[in-house]
């Protein structure tokens, strides 16, 4: 704890008076609001235990608390599509009770036990930490070209027109058309070719009145297997995937950057911290002086009072301890807000009120806590740990990934197609009499040669039929295409390839100043560890002066005015203790935070997590 030495007046005391009326503290955690039950009372651990350690990796399953299975949710989906109202937010619900409600008690912490808590409840720091989870996404999303996509349509359609041929439909006026049909398909773009690979299974029933049709009702089925395969763009070793690498190496760098944002935030609740100690060894400063102060008013009065000093001294004495009961308020309200955002950072709230606990420091300064660090080192721990460094490097390797995928779309389009086909017929085959010398005269009707087709059967024969390969189709197509000048894809090159140089260049910028931080904060811990000791002895040596002056004050040598500003000089120098040594405290955090060893420091143990995720589509 801080070395605050109050010197009283070391003069002959009256009987104790009671507190002085001038000065009332109002440093209470608050009494507002509605007393919410609280485990606050409970003492705090010495040190928390490595399970409450707090996890700030993006775990496997991390998404899963967001995904939704695409078929069991349908009927719940549904339903809500269809519910009247609107769905309101749990935020918009906040009753008045509610915002009245305050853990009016405080819990004694170290500030490894703050750190911890703050990153687990911190709700600004989960906003950051969700930017890995939903790039997760993105990496799921761009495996899903790879999805087979299966399709399905089945219909029935019907039509009845009047007829436009006196020999199209016997003894009717109505031609009727009945079809059925029931089609699949299944596409699959290729996660090494990046080729399209499609099947196709048709199949059509059509019942008809006609007088002409040879088979009637006819089952038509038709399986075709088609493939389009790109030869310059689009094309390539590991090409295919270029997108999920792209995806992944993005999902890399939102990681660095909620490691940078949870290197930045530690650092926050350290600062938080030291400024409450600061807040409160500065209000006892200054309540130590409006003591001193107060008990010279009393003093000078009752020498005044028998004629032994004059009325000058007392005045001098009553200003001095306004000024004091001044800077009182003044510590007064910057301790409460320090203690404010200290809290507010923290979030620790385990009775859910609207107000958290508050967070009373357990910890005091260590000067005596030596950081052997050279600039050498310092600087290699910089570039090996910063999380903001290494997000640039990732961001570097994501441009480059886009100056090749650039680079492809320069080239021709270039495109092979193929295509196979077979097909079947079966159904009712009428006999019909023969109008032509060729015919197959295979059947008779009324004793006359009639053609029958051989495609008599039902829906099976038809499918025997199109597996026998007996009627078949295929193509092959060779595609072209290049704009004469190519503007698009070369200017769009020529982004990529300033992308990835702006990158970099901002990299060695981010890289410069990052020197200049560690080198920096390297000065100020080193000037803080000599200022502690010279603030030490300046208090040291303000308070013998002070002592001296009061033997004099005592023996009428020395005037109220000259006991008070030796007075305010050991205010000065006790509060220049204060702030050197809350100072040192945070120039390690700052060297800390700019070599990227922060978390270590704490054991957090922050680690990028490799995205990349491989689903059964993408192993062909």
């Amino acid at each position: 704890m801080l070395r605050i030495r109050t010197v009283l007046l070391g003069l002959v005391m009256a009987a104790p008076m009671p507190a002085s009326a001038q000065y009332k503290s109002s440093s209470q955690y608050g009494t507002g609001g509605v007393q919410a039950p609280s485990i606050s009372s409970q003492a705090a651990p010495a040190t928390l235990p490595p399970a409450l350690r707090p996890e700030v990796n993006v775990p496997e399953q991390a998404t899963s608390p967001f995904e939704q299975n695409p078929i069991l949710s349908i009927p719940q989906t549904f339903i809500r599509q269809w519910q009247l109202g609107a769905q309101i937010p749990p935020e918009a619900l906040i009753s008045e009770r509610y915002l009245r409600t305050q853990d009016t008690l405080a819990r004694r912490l170290t500030l490894k036990e703050a750190v911890y808590i703050a990153v687990r409840n911190n709700p600004g720091l989960t906003a950051v930490q969700l930017d890995p989870i939903s790039a997760e996404e993105s990496v799921k999303l761009a495996n899903a070209a790879f999805d087979p996509d299966l399709t399905a349509q089945t219909d029935v359609t019907k039509s009845v027109v009047p007829v436009s041929s006196p020999f199209q439909v016997q003894n009717s006026i109505h031609f009727t058309q009945k079809l059925y049909d029931w089609n699949f398909a299944i596409n699959k773009v290729s996660a090494y070719t990046n080729g399209t690979l499609s099947i196709t299974f048709d199949n059509n029933r059509t019942l008809s009145n006609s007088t002409f049709s040879a088979v009637n009702p006819s089952y038509s089925p038709l399986l075709e297997v088609s493939l389009v395969q790109p030869l310059l763009r689009n094309f390539g070793w590991q090409f295919a995937t270029l997108n999920v690498t792209l995806a992944e190496s993005a999902q890399r760098t939102t990681q660095w950057n909620y490691g940078s944002s949870l290197n930045d935030f530690v650092q926050r609740i350290g600062n938080d911290y030291w400024g409450v100690v600061q807040a409160q060894e500065n209000l006892r400063v200054a309540d130590s002086a409006l003591k001193f102060n107060n008990d010279l008013v009393r003093v000078n009065r009752i020498s005044l009072q028998v004629g032994t000093l004059a009325p000058i001294d007392l005045q001098e004495a009553q200003s001095a301890a306004a000024t004091a009961e001044a800077n009182v308020y003044a510590a007064e309200a910057t301790l409460k807000t320090a203690r404010a955002q200290l809290r507010q950072d923290v979030m620790l709230n385990p009775a859910g009120t609207f107000v958290p606990e508050d967070v009373e420091p357990a910890e005091a300064p260590n000067p005596g806590f030596v950081i052997n660090e050279t600039e050498e080192t310092a600087l290699e721990r910089m570039v090996e740990y910063s999380p903001a460094l290494g997000g640039m490097r990732e961001a570097i390797r994501t441009a480059l990934l886009q100056v090749k995928f650039a680079e492809n779309q320069i080239m021709p389009q270039l495109n092979l197609g193929a295509q196979f086909g077979a097909s079947g017929v079966a159904g009712t085959t009428p006999c019909v009499l023969s109008f032509s010398s060729r015919s197959l005269t295979n059947c008779t009707i009324g004793g006359v040669k009639g053609d029958q087709l051989p495609f008599r059967g039902i829906y099976g024969d038809a499918l025997d039929r199109l597996f026998n390969l007996g009627f078949y189709n295929y193509a092959a197509v060779l595609s072209f295409e290049m704009p004469l000048d190519n503007a698009a894809a070369k200017s769009a090159l020529a982004q990529a390839r300033i992308a990835y140089e702006q990158a970099r260049m901002q990299y060695r910028e981010a890289l410069s100043q990052t020197v200049v931080q560690v080198e920096s904060a390297i000065g100020n811990l080193h000037a803080f560890e000599k200022q502690v000791e010279a603030t030490r002895n300046a208090t040291f040596y303000a308070e013998q002066s002070l002592h001296d002056e009061q033997v004099e004050f005592r023996v009428g040598m020395a005037t109220t005015h000259d006991l008070l500003q030796y007075q305010e000089e050991l205010v000065t120098a006790q509060g220049n203790e204060v702030q050197a040594d809350v100072g040192l405290e945070n120039a390690r955090l700052a060297l800390w935070h700019a070599q990227g060893t922060l978390m270590n420091i704490f054991n957090i143990d922050f680690q990028v997590q490799n995205p990349h995720v491989a689903p059964w589509y993408t192993q062909f």
